[in-house]
């Protein structure tokens, strides 16, 4: 399985199952996600490396694409309407904006106390941003690769299974020096993983020329 966008790859990754990722992807280098197994949830926050202060904004995208889905097109901003990346290609179609990112606290509220132990993608960003000097109040709205939530007519969102497949990829293209956070999402309580966990792969390449 290979970069979605030709180009020479400069690094290549496979995220295990329930584990945290991050990298600087440079402007105009492109970052590949590979839904392995399928049907797996990729958490993910995107900030400017020169300024994190500018993240990802779900509103700004939102608003200003005109819906709420992410796929190929799709510009991910800033809340100041910076771009930071573009879905270029994508062979799933439709990625979750609205979901969030699973923790501690909601598991708990969500499925019970005895879920209190089992970490979740908060946790993940939590762990890899202090890498880079962020802490819970740099956290904000995150996209979820591959991960299907619909809205039913009354507003509610569900959780259902995703509409991925083994080897699914999306690419993104870096408008600006982007850092990228991933959570390879360890939920078990909910069909966004299919109950099972499964590792990713991530791959950041330099277009052809040509293309």
């Amino acid at each position: 399985m290979s970069a979605l966008v030709p180009g020479t790859v400069l690094l290549d990754q496979t995220v295990a199952a329930r584990a945290p990722w991050s990298a600087v992807v440079s402007r105009g280098d492109v970052l590949t996600i590979v839904d392995l197994a399928g049907n797996q949830a990729v958490d993910c926050l995107l900030y400017s490396a020169d300024d994190t202060a500018l993240r990802y904004s779900a509103s700004e995208t939102i608003g200003r694409q005109g819906r709420i889905a992410l796929t190929t097109g799709s510009v991910l901003r800033a809340d100041t309407g910076l771009a930071l990346m573009t879905v270029i290609a994508d062979e799933v179609g439709v990625h979750d904006t609205l979901g969030g990112a699973c923790s501690k606290e909601s598991n708990t509220l969500r499925y019970g106390q005895h879920t209190r132990a089992q970490h979740g993608c908060m946790e993940n960003f939590l762990i890899e941003g202090v890498r880079h000097g962020l802490g819970v109040r740099d956290l904000a709205s995150n996209i979820n690769w591959f991960m299907n939530v619909p809205v039913d007519p009354d507003g509610a969102l569900g959780i259902v299974d995703g509409l991925s497949g083994p080897g699914k990829r999306v690419a993104l293209h870096a408008e600006v020096d982007t850092l990228v956070l991933l959570s390879n999402c360890p939920q078990i309580n909910n069909p966004c993983n299919a109950f099972d966990p499964t590792p990713v792969r991530v791959i950041v390449s330099r277009p052809d020329e040509a293309s």
